[in-house]
């Protein structure tokens, strides 16, 4: 019988050192743009779809308000979105890409076929990996005690 409390046999484990090993991938390719990896995701997540809500851009990147509030500062002192309020509820701040926000696209467009290369994985490969991950998440996400949250 296995010892179910040795690191090799984590799958969280594995999953955090991994996240690490990516992070220092992506740390130079980012360096070049300014951006911190979450910086960038909140980027991307902009790219794929501008004029979004803070709460709505912290749902997609499971992302508190209050982690997310100042990297989007960050990004609108950097000029790359503007954070304004919404004219139908004040309370609401919309997030909208600048013209050096849109710009900065084309800067970043080769960074994911940096990262596949650096995987070593081909694109299929990548592909069923990554809905494992992201299947495990969600099973993970559905088995926390909604009353704990």
């Amino acid at each position: 019988m296995q010892d179910p409390l040795k690191l090799d046999v984590f799958i969280c484990f594995a999953v955090y050192t991994a996240s690490h090993a990516l992070n220092r991938v992506y740390k130079p390719l980012l360096d070049t743009l300014g951006l911190t990896y979450p910086q960038y995701l909140a980027m991307v997540a902009l790219w794929e779809q501008d004029d979004q809500t803070v709460s709505g851009l912290g749902e997609k990147l499971y992302l508190e308000s209050s982690t997310l509030t100042p990297l989007l500062k960050r990004l609108e002192s950097a000029g790359y979105i503007r954070r304004e309020r919404s004219r139908e509820d004040e309370r609401v701040v919309v997030i909208r890409l600048s013209e050096a926000g849109i710009r900065l696209k084309e800067k970043a467009i080769g960074i994911p076929g940096c990262i596949a290369e650096a995987s070593g994985r081909d694109a299929a490969d990548l592909t069923r990996l990554r809905a494992e991950i992201v299947a495990l998440r969600e099973a993970l996400n559905g088995s926390v005690n909604l009353d704990a949250r």
